[in-house]
């Protein structure tokens, strides 16, 4: 399409004319059929729903359509209305609009949609099996013309993915206000969501797919890197080297392809199974895998040769990851490091496909019949468990990635629980390492997008970002020095570590010291026209976003990580002091139910009011958590806050006075 044709129909919306009926041939990976779960007259309501974006002429012919779209894949998706044109990240001024912000909110929806980013790009699905930006293409028709046509005195509303409208607002407040899967408590349970989202009335919108921040692979490669990093760290000498050493997980569709890259910037021998052969050569040919291997025979010798050579390599095993965790033990391969990325999150639905059934039996099993594809999967999942325990008896040091694998394994009965029968017997990486390391002094995974598209440009902050870091490092405590220099190196490889896919991305961990000086020194570049604009955001995995028990907040020990106090005050506490958009999910990484994230996105455009901002919204998004991690009297969390209470006057955070325990323990004696 010419670009003046992109632009028109961006500014029509729902089209005027009936568009043909599509060839239901797509090219892309289809994201799997759902359960039939909906009642007759639930079904009635489902393609009533869906035929209310549509004038009544058109409702016979599309009630058809979408009544058998429904029976064929569980959900109304309209392939008829998805756009001809190819959908990826535009330069920021190649889109229709009247707000530069919202042209910005139009760049990064149109990344999340990108075939070359999203998972299922004709669901509309970006990673996780089902992290939706939206529910159907009229969502997205509507969505894009609302923001094509909105002032900066305007706000857009998004109920799960449905655009409800602009309402006046003011040049202060958000340009778009997200919230995805919001629940009543009461209908909250697996069915309850599954059947909501038949009906087209809510969406799991996971973390950056539905706010609109997803950047690719490269998004959790740092997290990954840093995680993956410190497991070593926590199993070799100092000064070991990590080549030759081995990491095994499993999991290449969406995020967890970041896995392979990190392993090698880590520099030890990675080994990545997954059943889809899709998916697995897919990131093999974005480069983010170095070998693929499809009989467990050829795995083993190819890791025994790595393992005598000291190799620095990454392997994609088409197969199932626990036939590699049972022969590497038969075998006698020593894994140094092992974990599981599967999106359990999603267990019955794709997230993880069970030992002893193919791919295509998998798929087919879970629509057909879901009651005995969940006995599968949990029999799977005990042997998965046995399995790695067999490993840790040896020395293996397993942490759980927060995909909700150990959750999903004591619910399918594995003997997966510590002795006091409250905590698993493997810790999460937020636990062990993320938790103290960075998230209790506020490091966090801080990104931003160079809207022009142009290579120079991410170059440039690269290197604006990376100088930053230097002369922060220069005076920061010794507490956080690993920290600093963690993100040095990394921001200093990135380029030659091919990380970008869809937009002009970077991400680095850093606290609100680096985050407020980096956005200032970009601010500033954009006023003197060195760069284009940039878009701030962050994963909603941070110090403050997200409340999750088994992961962002897994180690706050008062009591209070079953509580979402800190993610809704985040988003709202953004919303008012600068951010151009915001979101809220019920749902995550680790499932629906499980977690609420918050999440924001910011334009710098060079202007002074956009100082202001940033000093005051990013300064907040991270101090929000800090303070609650001290309040839970986190150690690191309270020195954080402290020291941030010396630099910055006008904030004032109560702290905990922390109790003797032989106060408490004479009190509460065993005879008491």
């Amino acid at each position: 399409m010419k670009k003046q044709s992109f632009q028109k129909l961006i500014l029509k919306g729902i089209p005027s004319e009936l568009p043909l009926k599509k060839n239901t041939t797509i090219k892309s990976q289809r994201a799997p059929k759902r359960k039939d779960i909906l009642s007759k007259e639930e079904k009635q309501l489902a393609v009533r729903n869906a035929l209310r974006y549509f004038p009544k002429q058109w409702h016979s012919e599309l009630a058809v359509e979408f009544a058998q779209e429904l029976k064929d894949f569980g959900r109304i998706y309209m392939y008829r209305f998805k756009p001809e044109y190819d959908i990826y990240a535009r330069p920021i001024n190649e889109y229709p609009a009247k707000s530069k912000q919202a042209a910005a909110i139009m760049l990064m929806i149109q990344n999340n949609l990108n075939p070359a980013v999203a998972q299922h790009p004709d669901e509309l699905i970006t990673y996780g099996g089902n992290g939706a930006v939206f529910q159907n293409w009229a969502q997205y028709l509507l969505t894009m013309h609302y923001l094509s046509s909105m002032t900066d005195e305007q706000t857009l509303h998004m109920y799960s993915g449905h655009p409800m409208g602009l309402f006046p607002s003011s040049k202060d407040a958000p340009r778009v206000v997200v919230s995805n899967g919001m629940m009543i408590p009461n209908y909250s349970k697996q069915d309850d969501w599954e059947r909501f989202n038949a009906l087209g009335v809510t969406q799991y919108g996971q973390m950056t797919a539905g706010s609109y921040m997803y950047i690719g692979p490269q998004g959790i490669v740092h997290g990954t890197t840093i995680t993956v990093m410190n497991a070593f760290r926590k199993v070799l000498k100092k000064q070991e080297s990590s080549a030759g050493k081995i990491f095994l997980t499993s999991g290449l569709g969406g995020m967890s392809g970041a896995q392979p890259k990190a392993g090698n910037i880590v520099g030890c021998i990675t080994v990545c199974a997954e059943v889809n052969e899709e998916a697995a050569r897919k990131r093999h040919n974005q480069g983010w895998v170095d070998l693929l291997i499809d009989t467990i025979d050829d795995l083993i010798q190819r890791v025994k040769t790595a393992q005598i050579n000291s190799e620095v390599v990454s392997i994609a095993y088409i197969g199932n990851i626990v036939e590699v965790w049972e022969q590497f033990y038969e075998n006698n391969i020593f894994v140094h490091v092992g974990s599981d990325q599967t999106s359990l999150h999603n267990p019955w639905s794709g997230g993880y496909y069970p030992m002893g059934l193919s791919f295509k039996e998998s798929n087919s099993l879970m629509s057909e019949n879901p009651k005995i594809f969940k006995e599968k999967v949990q029999e799977s999942l005990r042997r998965h468990a046995l399995a790695i325990e067999k490993h840790t008896n040896l020395g293996t040091y397993f942490f759980d990635y927060g995909n909700a694998f150990l959750l999903e394994c004591s619910r399918a009965g594995a003997n997966i629980m510590a002795k006091n029968n409250i905590d698993f017997k493997y810790p999460s990486y937020v636990q062990d390492i993320l938790g103290p390391m960075c998230f209790d002094f506020g490091f966090g995974p801080f990104r931003w997008v160079c809207t022009s598209g142009k290579q120079e440009d991410l170059d440039k902050t690269d290197q604006i970002a990376m100088t930053v870091l230097k002369e922060i490092m220069g005076n920061s405590p010794e507490e956080i020095q690993l920290q600093m220099q963690d993100n040095i190196t990394w921001i200093k490889n990135a380029k030659k570590n091919n990380l970008v896919v869809g937009s002009k991305a970077r991400i680095l961990y850093a606290d609100a010291e680096g985050r407020m000086k980096i956005a200032l020194a970009f601010n500033k570049a954009i006023k003197n026209s060195k760069i284009g604009s940039v878009v701030l955001g962050r994963d909603h995995h941070d110090v403050s976003g997200t409340d999750s028990p088994y992961r962002e907040t897994s180690n706050i020990k008062d009591g209070s990580k079953f509580t979402a106090d800190m993610a809704i005050h985040n988003v709202i506490g953004d919303s008012f002091r600068g951010a151009t958009w915001v979101s809220i999910h019920n749902g995550g990484g680790v499932g629906w139910g499980e977690v609420i994230n918050g999440g924001f996105g910011m334009l710098l455009d060079g202007s002074e009011e956009c100082d202001k901002k940033i000093k005051n919204m990013l300064f907040y998004d991270v101090n929000n958590g800090i303070a609650r991690r001290s309040w839970a009297r986190n150690d690191e969390a309270i020195f954080a806050i402290k020291r941030e209470m010396e630099r910055t006057p006008n904030l004032k955070v109560t702290l905990p006075n922390l109790v003797d325990d032989e106060i408490l323990n004479q009190i509460f004696k065993e005879n008491v």
